[in-house]
């Protein structure tokens, strides 16, 4: 019987989302660092009735497409788990992720196209939010560790934007200098929870630092030393965060240098970003994205298109240059009015936006009458409410477009939707989140 700490030697069959899978006596071993073929030693760490979890020791036979980590807080680091593969693996790795979701939870018999990578999949992201820790003049800024809230310290991330380093330099350089007393979790004492930026595609800069006050000691030196450090700085804010969870940001900011909006622009719309606005953080895969979400639509220029979980109304934009009328849905008031201002700004005149939950609001407005042709579907990661799912069938659309970041939601989801009068007809995944465990999915949905 297997025991925690055992070490086996075992041949891996298959991936199992980023780990490899093998057998036991009956039981499913995950085994995180091992790829497909390989002989591993690996130390079991957690031991259930049916299953268990073990960890890489040492590759025995190695994968032809292992590679040697190039960042060198992996092993450590939380953030990616797809950096001992080459880039192509890992691709092959999410596509069989997608592919036993679908199949397996969703009982659908599609198959899974290859998924559509990154030409460059490193530097992309464009927005870091990275926890401080440590102790007064020693700050430790970076990811947390697997499975924990022990952070990583990190001076470089090879997924993120170069200028982001910058802005953590600069910071970590004053919060030493001042004696600037980190955050502390358990004694909620301190001062500095977060460190976050945004660039835009042109490099500019916005830099937020979250706190639980909402004054900082040493202002102007920071300010200083940020547009000393950070070439493309364009704003600095300060956001007041006295939550005692883990929400990373709150609601009270205040602007201590530059522009009140970062400018961007996205599928070739023009968006004003604040702190608290959401934007998707890697630009490059957004787009591949939301053109197969668009082409998935079909639009022909006379529908009634509901987007769902609409967010800052990005999709909403693209869709609306292709239909006649667009409504949005989203329960977030600051994204509504984000979504508004951007459809303002860049001439979008037939999108209309609501702030409300969608399982409130979308039974209410079918119940009412509301038919749309198509409806797009981009929910958290729980995936879609059954109430929405109902309201969705009960309004009868020719075609839905679901766009997930979770594929088991969305086969859960997929399942309902295919047993109230509609069949999935096209796939495709998208890698919006290079070298970690995550991949975008899109379906399309025809009434039958």
């Amino acid at each position: 019987m297997l025991k925690k700490n055992d070490e086996l030697t075992l041949t891996i069959e298959r991936f199992g989302g980023e780990m490899g899978i093998a057998h036991l006596e009956g039981m499913t071993l995950f085994v995180q660092g091992a790829l497909p073929g390989e002989k591993v030693i690996a130390r079991a760490q957690r031991v259930e009735k049916t299953h268990a979890f073990l960890k890489t020791l040492k590759v025995v036979d190695a994968h032809p497409q292992r590679i040697h980590p190039p960042c060198p807080y992996y092993e450590k680091c939380g953030g990616c788990v797809c950096q001992h593969m080459a880039y192509p693996l890992s691709l092959e790795m999410k596509r069989a992720r997608v592919q036993d979701a679908l199949t397996r939870l969703g009982g659908l018999s599609i198959d899974v196209p290859p998924v559509k990578g990154m030409e460059n999949p490193w530097h992309y992201r464009n927005k870091t939010a990275l926890p401080v820790g440590g102790v007064k003049g020693t700050p430790q800024i970076g990811f947390f560790a697997p499975r924990s809230h022990r952070i990583i310290d990190v001076e470089k991330c090879l997924i993120a934007r170069e200028e982001s380093d910058q802005v953590l330099a600069v910071f970590r350089l004053w919060m030493e200098k001042f004696q600037i007393a980190p955050y502390e979790e358990q004694s909620r004492k301190g001062l500095i929870r977060h460190i976050m930026s945004r660039v835009s595609r042109s490099g500019q800069v916005m830099a937020v630092v979250v706190a639980t006050q909402n004054t900082l000691p040493h202002e102007r030196e920071l300010t200083a030393m940020l547009r000393a450090g950070v070439p493309g700085l364009s704003s600095l804010y300060l956001n007041v965060n006295k939550r005692g969870d883990n929400v990373i940001l709150g609601l009270e900011n205040r602007l201590l240098f530059g522009e009140e909006r970062l400018q961007d622009t996205l599928c070739g719309f023009r968006y004003a970003l604040s702190p608290l606005s959401f934007f998707q953080v890697n630009p490059v895969q957004t787009e591949t994205l939301y053109q197969t979400a668009l082409d998935f639509a079909e639009l022909t220029g006379d529908e009634l298109v509901a987007d769902l979980y609409c967010g800052a109304g990005t999709i909403s934009l693209l869709l609306a240059r292709k239909a006649k009328q667009v409504i949005g849905i989203e329960i977030v008031p600051e994204a509504i009015r984000d979504a508004e201002e951007n459809a303002r700004v860049n001439g979008v005149e037939n999108a209309r936006f609501y702030a409300a939950a969608a399982e409130d609001l979308l039974p209410q407005m079918v119940q009412q009458g509301l038919r749309p042709d198509v409806v797009v579907l981009d929910p958290p990661r729980k995936g879609c409410e059954e109430k929405v799912l109902a309201a969705i069938a009960q309004a009868g659309p020719k075609r839905i477009v679901y766009v997930s970041c979770d594929v088991a939601t969305q086969a859960r989801d997929a399942k309902y939707l295919c047993a109230h009068g509609y069949h999935v007809t096209k796939c495709q995944s998208v890698d919006m989140f290079c070298h970690t465990g995550h991949v975008e999915n899109v379906l399309q949905f025809v009434k039958e």
